[in-house]
């Protein structure tokens, strides 16, 4: 099945990726999408909730059954919805490693990726896409009206989801293809040169170990954040890259 060949339309759910674990524990097969018009529990990284609105934005998610794990999924769905924009709209948009889409330093949608195992054996992986499609700026909480920004605001023209999403689909299915033929170094490649930061730039990172500076010398093979920070190189799988500041606002409480 291609991804986006069958779709699940709900009018609201707590979450699309909780509502496609379920379906996925049942069976469902590799490329089915839950796609809503609103989540009411809406949830992005490090446990924040993601600001869902009806009809306002974009929010699915993608059931995927690959051969084996890899933290480039993120990357991978990432650099999908940044092409799809791109193509379809003659627009820009950089990533902010490991899950964000920025414009012009705000935040445009994000990614969050699941994954469930049996033992060792990876059973399935979900990648939640929200994508800032009709807000104005009034339309977001005030703690994200510095951070966060839309198509409409972007382009002067509103959106219809299902259009968006069909174009994601096409370029996720072809990325997704890519990542099957183990073609990871095309994924990296592709991810450098839409990164918002470059090897040589010095950045603040939080991690589970707290907040580390240095100096980014870029991912490795394996989709990993590499950074040098008091002549230590430290290999980084997850985590929030806080600057350049203008990428983000410390102490946001939600994201969008």
């Amino acid at each position: 099945m291609k991804i986006g060949e069958k779709v699940i339309h709900l009018p609201t759910c707590s979450s699309t990726n909780d509502v496609l674990r379920e379906l996925a524990e049942q069976g469902e097969e590799d490329g089915v999408v839950v796609l809503a018009e609103e989540q009411t529990a809406g949830r992005g990284t490090k446990g924040r909730s993601w600001f869902s609105p009806r009809g306002k934005g974009l929010y699915l998610s993608v059931l995927l059954r690959p051969e084996r794990e890899s933290a480039l999924f993120p990357l991978m769905a990432g650099v999908a919805v940044a092409e799809a924009i791109a193509e379809e709209y003659s627009l820009w948009v950089r990533l902010r490693w490991p899950n964000d889409l920025i414009w012009e330093a705000k935040k445009l949608g994000g990614i969050l990726c699941e994954s469930s195992f049996a033992g060792r054996k990876l059973s399935y992986v979900i990648i939640g896409i929200g994508l800032n499609l009709n807000q104005l700026e009034k339309d977001f909480p005030v703690p994200l009206r510095k951070t966060a920004v839309s198509l409409k605001m972007i382009l002067q023209r509103d959106f219809l989801p299902e259009f968006v999403a069909g174009k994601i689909f096409t370029s996720l299915s072809r990325w997704y293809n890519i990542f099957q033929a183990g073609g990871d170094e095309q994924i990296l490649k592709t991810v450098e040169t839409l990164n918002v930061f470059q090897p040589g730039d010095e950045i603040a990172f939080t991690s589970k170990q707290g907040q580390v500076r240095g100096q980014f010398l870029g991912l490795d093979r394996y989709g990993r954040l590499v950074v040098r920070a008091q002549d230590i190189i430290r290999t980084f799988t997850s985590g929030e890259v806080l600057s350049p500041v203008s990428c983000l606002a410390p102490g946001e409480e939600g994201e969008s």
